[in-house]
């Protein structure tokens, strides 16, 4: 004698809504932490600008033979044949003042750690 069972597979409401709410608390963890990451990202990368600034300055002012008080101007600094290649960009959104030469270079964005 033999015994037919019909089972049907697949997933219950329950499986279902404790696999989506799984996935809820996990996306609830990692959304801040991603934003957090991605702004001290763009901090680290207009640090990195704002020192590559301050090198060209620096060696601008010693080929040039310039004074302390001597501001560059972006075309002394930034160019295919410049100190710079490409003309460096707040990945947060600032901008950046250069200033004299016995000066660090400010980005806009200062308040929020966007500073030497």
């Amino acid at each position: 004698m033999k015994i037919n069972t019909l089972r049907k597979s697949g997933f219950t409401l329950v499986e279902i809504m404790i696999v989506v709410a799984i996935i809820g608390l996990l996306a609830a963890i990692a959304i801040p932490n991603f934003v957090r990451a991605r702004t001290a990202s763009q901090t680290n990368a207009c640090i990195a600008n704002l020192k590559q600034i301050e090198g060209a300055k620096a060696n601008w002012a010693l080929e040039s033979r310039a004074t302390a008080a001597t501001t560059p101007t972006a075309a002394n600094l930034y160019g295919a044949t410049a100190y710079i290649a490409r003309t460096p960009v707040c990945a947060g959104g600032g901008t950046y003042t250069i200033g004299a030469v016995d000066t660090t270079p400010v980005c806009s964005l200062s308040g929020s750690g966007h500073a030497l």
